[in-house]
């Protein structure tokens, strides 16, 4: 299986998104590769203390959706 990272857009453009996600089956399809299914990724990003506190930035979850395929 070969997981392809999705770039999702914001909740409002839904249909943008499935259209997306159309393209990029279809495309794979095309190369021999077999849709499976949809996976969400998360992971927490450790906060950057900065230099002396300057410059810190605060830690954050980072979602990421998978798109994984198979090879026929």
């Amino acid at each position: 299986m070969y997981p392809l990272p999705l770039l999702w857009i914001k909740r409002r453009k839904l249909p943008a998104v499935a259209q997306q996600l159309e393209k990029i089956v279809n495309s794979y399809r095309t190369q021999g590769w077999v849709y499976v299914r949809l996976e969400s990724v998360s992971t927490y990003v450790q906060p950057d203390p900065g230099c002396f506190g300057f410059g810190a930035k605060p830690g954050y979850l980072a979602a990421y959706q998978m798109v994984v395929f198979s090879k026929i």
